[in-house]
């Protein structure tokens, strides 16, 4: 409903600033991320928006940047993460940090978020698998095959093989090969 907003900022108390439009104040939630860019009280501003409307509030969510939007948009809509799980994420790792560890399916980065657990921080990353990098323009050749090898090890162990036999099937593939035929010839190399 409400995609952006130009006008004055009258107050910043992280992570909630005061925007006046024209004479009527917004109250925007931002992650820190954006509110560390933003100009000094008085100065003009812009922001992308993300309008939540809910039982009990009305909450306008900004933001510096497209993608920053665009992440925050993917991260609610994954089921257990609200708009504050959402913005605590973004305030706690920048959207390419965040795209780079969805990429390289590393927890660990996430983790270190606060109000980010084990269990969150794993469906994250599987929820967010594809869905981030491609917006970013990340290294796409590098990111695919590092897809396809994490893919194929994750099917194997799907089917009952231990991580440690997994990843020495891997290394005897060829590292160009796609996730269907590195599937098929690490469990005939398995089944010898």
């Amino acid at each position: 409903m409400i995609g952006k907003l130009t006008g004055t900022l009258l107050e910043k108390n992280p992570p909630q600033i005061l925007l006046d439009c024209h004479g009527v104040g917004y109250e925007v939630d931002v992650p820190m991320s954006t509110f560390y860019n933003l100009p000094g009280v008085g100065e003009p501003v812009s922001l992308l928006t993300h309008f939540v409307v809910r039982e009990d509030a009305q909450i306008l969510y900004g933001f510096g940047s497209a993608s920053e939007r665009e992440a925050f948009r993917q991260l609610v809509k994954i089921s257990g993460v609200g708009p504050r799980t959402a913005l605590s994420v973004l305030s706690g790792m920048s959207v390419a940090d965040l795209a780079q560890a969805v990429s390289a399916q590393d927890s660990a980065r996430i983790v270190k978020v606060p109000g980010i657990g084990k269990k969150t921080a794993e469906r994250l990353l599987l929820e967010l698998k594809g869905k981030l990098g491609a917006d970013l323009n990340l290294p796409g050749a590098g990111a695919a095959a590092g897809d396809a090898a994490s893919d194929i090890q994750q099917a194997l162990m799907a089917l009952g093989y231990s991580e440690k036999d997994a990843g020495a099937a891997l290394k005897a593939l060829p590292k160009d090969v796609g996730v269907s035929d590195g599937i098929k010839l690490a469990l005939k190399a398995l089944a010898k």
